[in-house]
C-alpha cells in the first residue's frame, strides 16, 4: 500500500465527514459561491481544525479564486490542500544520531497512547537493527509498567523498571547505565503523564533532563509528547502545557484513525509551528506508527476528484 493510500485509510473518518458535508452544500453546477465558501469554512472547524486555522486555510483560498478567477469545484479542494499543507509545513523526521547514544523522552497525558508508541518505536527500531532498550518511568502506574513490558517481549527489548511509586528518574538513571553497558543505540523513556500541576511537570521533567545530561551528556535527547487525536481541541491545551514545561522536540499525534476529528493535526501545527509533528497513528498495528507526511495529510483530508 503506498504511503498516500495508508494516509487516506487512517483518515478515512475525517474525510467522509467532511466529503459529507461538501455533498450537502450541493455545490452549483460543480462551482463555488461565496455562501458556500462560508459553509465549507464552518466544515473545517466542525473538523477541529480551529478557528484560526480554518480561517487562514479559506483566506488563501478566497484569495486563489480572485487571483485564477476559477471558482469550480476542484480547484477549491486543491487549494484548499495547498493550504492546509503550507500550515503544516515540510516533512520533519525523527532522526537518529548513528554515532552516539539517541535517548526518547516520551511524555504526554494518561492515555494518550505514550505507552503504546513507546513500544511500538522499540518495534520499529529493533526490526532495522538497533539495539534497544526500555526504560519504565511512569512509576506511578502498575498498569503502565505492565503494558510496557508486553511491549518489550513483543519487540525483544530489555525493559528497566523499579517498583510502582519509585522515584522516576532513578529508573533513568539505572537506565543509562543499562544503556551504556549494552552499548545500546536507542534508550526509549516513557514517563508519567499525571502530574497534577504545571509545576510538578516542570520539576519532575527537569529532574528527569539534569539526570540525563549528567549521567548521558553525549547522547542526543529528544522529548517526543505524544497527543491523542480524538481529544480534539484538548489536545491543544496540552500540547501548550508541555511546550511550556519542557523543551518539545517532535509531536507524535495518536489515534487519527479514530474519529472524525482528524484536522487536528492543523489546528496543533497552526498553534505550535515551532514543533513539527514528526510521527502518526494511523491504526492499532505497530506498523501504523508512520512517518508524518504533510502532503500525503491534506490531500487524504479531502474527497477523491470527481474524475477520479
Amino acid at each position: 500500500m503506498s504511503l498516500l493510500n495508508r494516509f487516506r485509510k487512517g483518515l478515512e473518518k475525517t474525510r467522509n465527514f467532511i466529503s459529507e458535508g461538501i455533498r450537502q452544500l450541493q455545490v452549483a453546477l460543480g462551482h463555488y459561491d461565496e455562501e458556500m465558501l462560508d459553509e465549507l469554512e464552518m466544515l473545517l472547524v466542525q473538523a477541529d481544525l480551529g478557528v484560526p486555522a480554518a480561517t487562514q486555510v479559506m483566506d488563501r483560498v478566497r484569495a486563489a479564486i480572485r487571483s485564477e478567477r476559477n471558482d469550480r469545484e476542484d480547484f477549491v479542494h486543491a487549494r484548499l490542500a495547498a493550504a492546509v499543507q503550507e500550515i503544516l509545513g515540510p516533512k520533519r523526521e525523527l532522526r537518529l544520531a548513528p554515532d552516539r547514544l539517541n535517548i526518547l523522552l516520551l511524555v504526554g497525558v494518561n492515555g494518550s497512547g505514550k505507552t503504546t508508541t513507546a513500544g511500538k518505536l522499540a518495534l520499529r527500531y529493533g526490526r532495522e537493527g538497533k539495539r534497544v532498550l526500555l526504560a519504565a518511568a511512569d512509576t506511578f502506574r502498575a498498569a503502565a509498567i505492565e503494558q510496557l513490558e508486553v511491549w518489550s517481549e513483543r519487540s525483544g527489548a530489555p525493559m528497566i523498571r523499579h517498583a510502582t511509586g519509585a522515584d522516576p528518574a532513578a529508573v533513568v538513571f539505572d537506565a543509562i547505565s543499562a544503556a551504556r553497558a549494552r552499548s545500546a543505540d536507542v534508550l526509549i523513556v516513557d514517563t508519567a503523564g499525571r502530574l497534577q500541576t504545571k509545576q510538578n511537570l516542570m520539576a519532575e521533567l527537569a529532574k528527569i533532563r539534569r539526570i540525563i545530561g549528567r549521567e548521558a551528556p553525549d547522547a542526543l535527547c529528544q522529548t517526543l509528547l505524544t497527543l491523542d487525536a480524538t481529544t480534539g481541541q484538548n489536545a491543544l491545551s496540552q500540547a501548550r502545557l508541555f511546550s511550556e514545561a519542557a523543551e518539545v522536540n517532535g509531536l507524535i499525534l495518536t489515534k487519527l484513525d479514530g474519529n472524525s476529528k482528524g484536522g487536528i493535526a492543523v489546528a496543533v501545527a497552526w498553534t505550535l509551528p515551532e514543533i513539527p509533528i514528526l510521527l502518526a497513528g494511523l491504526g492499532e498495528g505497530a506498523e501504523d506508527l508512520m512517518d508524518f507526511d504533510p502532503e500525503a495529510f491534506a490531500r487524504s483530508l479531502l474527497p477523491e476528484p470527481r474524475n477520479g
